[in-house]
């Protein structure tokens, strides 16, 4: 943080969740968010006063109207120019000199504010160290996050239950069961219960691309099918995210192999989670179960060398106002874990030809005791 502590952002709260995490409602439009000496100053209007002074009753609201916004518009300012001005305003009404800043702030911002004399520290981490701690209302959109992904994750499965297996390929209502099928019912169920699904998340099997190809086309019978879905609570802005893999018909000894050891690394690494651990030390340990397999991973590679199968991704990552946020937990000794942290861990053995690939998805609370696993679905290959 800078020598004042002070901190300043600009952004508005649907694409910004350092905004989001300090000021908890919908807002579509930037506005800019101050702390000076542990108090929140926020520069707002008319229409956004109430909800604001909602869900922080401390902030001292500074409104746009009395730092004279529509007399510079009246002036002849262009809307750009008299929304930086106010801004500048504000900044020098709360004292500011000083501050922190995300390395998001809009650079229009910071070069107006550095015209004026105020010293800006550019300090990322010091925001995401902010918000990996989980405020009650993050973690309990969390988790209603991660209950429509349950409900999602059912919907999806109950679509390849009911399939059966035609010339290699599964069959549905007469018409071939598709990625694109599956994705739809997800994406109905997890919107159903409040929490939207993307529509690039993964239904996806050897007959369709890798990494994070979303999957297209007819779905395989007796071959791995992995459902991959990020649903985002409505309310909160807050995400979950969880795989699983199934196999309609009989499963190959090979599947069953892989699915066995991606099985036992999700329990090496979830077997570690508590405070002050590395996030590196969860991927060695699914790691080692994984080479230990016969499996590459990140960790065998030649230098240089682009993997495309095996283990080749990082066991996971954080996951609340964003899908993916620190900590990291994978090659990086960046990160250690703490209480409040939400992370998502996915060990897999992918890029297998003729199979695909299997991988398993849950989503994780890590306490001040140990962890809690939210992610409440089954592991077998059977949808």
């Amino acid at each position: 943080m800078s020598a004042s502590g002070d901190i300043l952002i600009h952004g508005d709260t649907e694409r910004s969740p350092v905004m989001r995490h300090e000021v908890p409602v919908a807002i579509g439009d930037p506005f800019l968010f101050m702390e000076r000496d542990g108090r929140p100053i926020v520069l707002t209007n008319a229409l956004e006063r109430d909800r604001i002074a909602a869900v922080l009753p401390d902030a001292e609201l500074l409104m746009i109207d009395q730092l004279g916004l529509f007399e510079l518009l009246e002036g002849g300012l262009s809307r750009d120019d008299a929304e930086l001005e106010v801004v500048a305003r504000a900044v020098a009404a709360a004292g500011i000199t000083r501050a922190t800043v995300p390395g998001s702030l809009p650079v229009a911002v910071a070069d107006r504010l550095r015209a004026d004399g105020v010293v800006l520290d550019v300090d990322t981490p010091s925001f995401e160290a902010r918000r990996r701690v989980k405020n009650a209302a993050e973690l309990a959109g969390v988790r209603r996050a991660q209950e429509a992904a349950h409900r999602g994750l059912a919907a999806g499965a109950a679509l390849l239950r009911s399939s059966r297996a035609d010339g290699g390929r599964l069959v549905l209502d007469g018409e071939p069961l598709t990625s694109e099928r599956v994705r739809a019912a997800v994406r109905d169920a997890c919107a159903a219960a409040g929490a939207p699904a993307p529509p690039d998340i993964m239904v996806v099997s050897a007959w369709s691309g890798g990494g994070h190809d979303s999957g297209t086309g007819p779905l395989p019978a007796g071959l791995p099918i992995q459902i991959d879905l990020w649903p985002r609570d409505e309310e909160s802005g807050c995400w979950a995210d969880m795989t699983r893999t199934f196999v309609v018909g009989d499963v190959p000894p090979e599947v069953a192999a892989l699915h066995a050891v991606v099985r036992e690394a999700i329990e090496a690494a979830r077997a570690l989670i508590r405070p002050g651990v590395p996030g590196r030390a969860l991927y060695e340990a699914a790691a080692q179960v994984i080479e230990d397999a016969g499996h590459p991973t990140l960790r065998t590679r030649a230098a240089g060398e682009t993997l495309t199968h095996g283990f080749y991704f990082s066991l996971g990552h954080g996951v609340g106002l964003e899908v993916h946020e620190p900590p990291s937990l994978g090659l990086s000794r960046e990160h250690d874990l703490v209480a409040g942290d939400v992370i998502a861990i996915e060990p897999g053995i992918e890029g297998i030809p003729g199979i695909g690939g299997v991988r398993l998805e849950d989503l994780i609370l890590v306490t001040a005791d140990g962890h809690e696993t939210l992610t409440d679905y089954d592991y077998g290959l059977a949808p």
